[in-house]
């Protein structure tokens, strides 16, 4: 078995390059549909990808999004397996947290990419997955009451910490990896919180009136 250092370390580069993956430009410019930074708010992520008009690429979006940092997880996952829990729980939380880093800071794009929402909800249903899955429970919940993508994505990176900690007992590794998304996004979404708090975000299913993007991911 690879040291922990070793396994540390290839945890946090190959997440990071995997979670640089920049699915959003890609599967536009395969399809022909031009670059998605050029559209709408400029980002990368499903929402954005959707202002195309093509909903079969902003689904495949979301998928990869959210697939490469449970696909980061997995391979953490594979390669501590007869490691024991502690250092296994550091590898997965390590390959997670670089991996949304790489999503929010690609180094393809120069270090400027997306919000990080489908990212953090694939690595968290991965590493851990009844936090994951609650916490994504609250996203459409909130989504549903408010209609506010951005309000909705908060909300749910808020509380996913206390989930994973109060709620499920998450193994530590897991508990900072919530946390450390979480603060992320709230970082990644400050344009949002201004204009919820002006009452000026807009509403899912609604007409965009400024060129600022929403809760993308």
């Amino acid at each position: 078995m690879l040291n922990e250092a070793l396994l540390c370390t290839a945890a946090i580069f190959g997440g990071y390059l995997v979670g640089s993956i920049p699915f959003g430009v890609l599967v536009m410019r395969f399809a022909g549909a031009g670059d998605p930074r050029a559209i709408g708010s400029g980002n990368i992520g499903a929402t954005n990808v959707l202002r195309s008009g093509r909903r079969d690429l902003a689904a495949l979006t979301l998928i990869g999004d959210g697939g490469k940092g449970a696909f980061a997880v997995l391979i953490a996952w594979l390669l501590t397996q007869h490691a024991p829990a502690t250092s296994r729980h550091l590898v997965i939380a390590l390959a997670a947290g670089s991996s949304f880093l790489g999503h929010l800071f690609p180094v393809w794009l120069g270090f400027k990419g997306g919000k990080g929402v489908a990212t953090f909800f694939g690595t968290l249903l991965a590493a851990a997955w009844p936090v994951g899955l609650v916490s994504g429970a609250t996203w459409l919940v909130m989504a549903a009451v408010f209609r506010l993508s951005s309000l909705a994505a908060l909300t749910a990176a808020a509380l996913a910490p206390a989930f994973a900690l109060f709620v499920f007992d998450a193994p530590y590794p897991i508990v900072v990896l919530a946390v450390f998304m979480a603060i992320l996004i709230f970082v990644r979404h400050q344009e949002n919180i201004s204009r919820l708090m002006r009452g000026e975000e807009p509403r899912i299913g609604k007409p965009k009136t400024k060129p600022e993007g929403t809760g993308e991911p």
